[in-house]
């Protein structure tokens, strides 16, 4: 299922995508080169750059999102975010890590951490669910269209504050690439 995108904003809109959203549409968005979302840790630079669609929430929030992308270049990711603003945010998606792919989760409280989980090979369709709840965000996933039960992270995330709540994604080292969005929902719930 599409969400109808009513209230929806890009934050660094593509030059490349369209939404079908007819029963059984798709969100394609193709990442520009160059574009990434990351605050000074290790690397010791700054960027703000990836493509994130998504609308404001501001309580409790779920976010789901399907998807199938075409990485090829070192860094290559798409997937779920929830961003406050620049310096707090957590997206959660698939990543080109090292010549394989990764299950990845970066949460960023002004500086980011980044988290992977292996993937045996490239990954079919993968679901991916930011579950925001009080002052939590429990992020779950599931492979080749099964529901995302797994837990992969469970981290802080400031509670009332009015966030971007929808899909992401960047490509840091490439020449850009696709991502097909074939589910992408966002409920919002009261605050707990």
């Amino acid at each position: 299922m599409i969400d109808d995108f009513g209230g929806w904003r890009w934050v660094n809109e593509p030059a490349d995508w369209s939404a079908d959203r007819s029963a059984g549409g798709v969100l394609r968005v193709t990442a520009g080169p160059g574009t990434d979302l990351w605050q000074v840790t290790h690397y010791g630079y700054s960027f703000d750059t990836a493509h994130m669609y998504g609308r404001p929430v501001t309580g409790d929030a779920r976010v789901r999102v399907t998807f199938e992308a075409d990485y090829a270049e070192q860094y290559d990711q798409a997937g779920a975010v929830l961003r406050v603003d620049a310096h707090h945010w957590i997206k959660a998606g698939v990543e080109y890590v090292d010549g394989g792919h990764a299950l990845s989760t970066v949460v960023t409280r002004d500086f980011s951490d980044w988290s992977v989980l292996p993937l045996p090979g490239p990954p079919g369709a993968v679901t991916l669910e930011l579950d925001r709840t009080g002052g939590a965000v429990t992020v779950r996933y599931g492979l080749d269209g099964a529901e995302p039960r797994e837990m992969v992270r469970l981290a802080y995330f400031p509670p009332g504050a009015e966030a971007l709540a929808g899909v992401m994604c960047a490509a840091p080292r490439g020449g850009g690439f696709q991502t097909r969005f074939t589910a992408v929902t966002v409920d919002e719930r009261p605050i707990s």
